[in-house]
């Protein structure tokens, strides 16, 4: 099948090919695994932590892509959640082991046996990708597989984000970067939470004027200080800089969500201006996301539909997986991209 590959840790720059676009052997199913022929796979920024050597290593060579969509063309000995044909997609969470206390609890993304799809797996940047069948999941009529692909990264991560900001109706969230992930979350608030204002940082006019688009009542650059103090932020930025000013923006008892997996180093210096009275005083909160769960795929899934949803999207070509990587990393973002497989 063909396949794009990271086989080394390294910069990514315009000259270069940050993957390799190759011949790889078809995946054959395990016991209880299936193999989907891959229709769509959005592209996200933790690719580009992978590459450049931020992220925990990846199992290299990897074929990366977490955002996965497509149809179950094969399945193996002892499958009997999916049949052929049906279609499904797959998140980040490749599989968890289903035992230790974080999984018996419903955290496992928390789990210390958590396997990443394109990290630790191959992932679906490939005509093909094989996945443990409890970790596929149906994806719903009423959206195409180009649209259902970022949902499955950027649209769930941004949930469980917006989750864990314990935002109320009413009260004012902000989102710093707007990339495909925060640009799901402001549409999934203006459904969930009507009367919550939306204030964006980002640092393209371009970025924030898409917010405006899309029913942020307010956007600036990210060291412009909003007309109201906010009772959450959620950062989807790699950069430190973004983290500090949010900080000086919360109201008091304010709860800043940082959506990453890892931050660049170029600006982490700015971290030691913190001023305690100043930046975290008044019971402000930091609380770090990490990885998604099966349980919010599925409700984000289902919300998405209900809400009709319908991400800002630009299509590559598998082929064209490496320029995608690079207009990301140059940041030429309108919502998500996504390879068009088939």
């Amino acid at each position: 099948m063909k396949a794009v590959v990271i086989k080394e840790i390294k910069p990514i720059t315009e000259e270069g090919e940050p993957v390799e676009y190759t011949e790889v052997p078809d995946p054959e199913p395990g016991d209880r695994e299936i193999i989907i022929g891959v229709s769509a796979c959005g592209v996200c920024h933790t690719e580009l932590d992978e590459i450049e050597g931020r992220s925990l290593p990846p199992v290299l060579p990897v074929i990366p892509g977490h955002q996965v969509v497509g149809r179950v063309v094969a399945i193996g000995k002892g499958v009997s959640r999916h049949r052929i044909g049906d279609r499904v997609g797959v998140g980040w969470i490749y599989s968890a082991c289903g035992r230790c206390a974080y999984c018996l609890t419903g955290r496992e993304n928390l789990c210390p046996e958590f396997i990443a799809t394109g990290r630790d797996r191959h992932g679906g940047y490939a005509e093909f990708m094989k996945v443990p069948e409890d970790f596929a999941f149906p994806i719903p009529e009423g959206i195409s597989d180009i649209h259902a692909a970022p949902l499955m990264c950027a649209g769930a991560i941004g949930y469980r984000s917006l989750k864990l900001s314990n935002i109320k109706d009413g009260e004012n969230l902000g989102l710093t970067g707007f990339g495909a992930s925060a640009h799901l979350v402001l549409q999934a608030v203006r459904h969930l939470f009507p009367g919550t204002k939306v204030y964006v940082f980002a640092r393209s006019e371009g970025e924030r004027e898409f917010a405006r688009q899309l029913g942020a009542i307010w956007a600036g650059d990210t060291t412009e200080e909003p007309p109201e103090r906010l009772h959450a932020i959620i950062d989807t930025t790699p950069a430190w800089l973004p983290i500090l000013m949010a900080l000086r923006y919360l109201a008091p008892g304010g709860r800043l969500v940082i959506n990453a997996i890892r931050k660049e180093p170029g600006d982490r210096n700015c971290m030691a201006e913190i001023d305690y009275p100043r930046d975290l005083w008044m019971e402000k909160e930091i609380k770090s996301v990490a990885n998604v769960t099966r349980r919010d795929i599925e409700e984000f899934l289902q919300l998405a539909v209900s809400m009709h949803l319908t991400p800002e999207v630009q299509t590559y070509a598998l082929r064209e997986a490496g320029q995608a990587l690079k207009d990301l990393k140059a940041r030429k973002i309108r919502g998500a991209k996504v390879l068009k497989v088939v």
